[in-house]
């Protein structure tokens, strides 16, 4: 079984790329049993959530002065 460190390094890995099931599974049944790292998964997924509304409006304000080619190529990298 996974330890709670092993699981936030692969909840962390998660939000930028694709795990193999294994690993997924391993997760879930590791996050079923723990009290804390239920926790942490939340607070991952808050902080992605809220990086993106931030570039959003970022991105839609009249403040920032980036060319369309530049805004795009954001949007690309922070929403894979």
């Amino acid at each position: 079984m996974l330890s709670c460190k092993d699981v936030s390094r692969l909840l962390s890995l998660s939000m930028d790329q694709s795990l193999p099931l294994r690993k997924r599974i391993e997760i879930r049944i590791h996050i079923w049993f723990c009290k804390a790292c239920p926790n942490l998964e939340k607070q991952l997924l808050f902080l992605r959530q809220a990086a993106r509304r931030l570039d959003e409006e970022a991105l839609q304000s009249d403040q920032v002065k980036l060319s369309a080619e530049a805004r795009e190529r954001i949007r690309k990298a922070v929403r894979p």
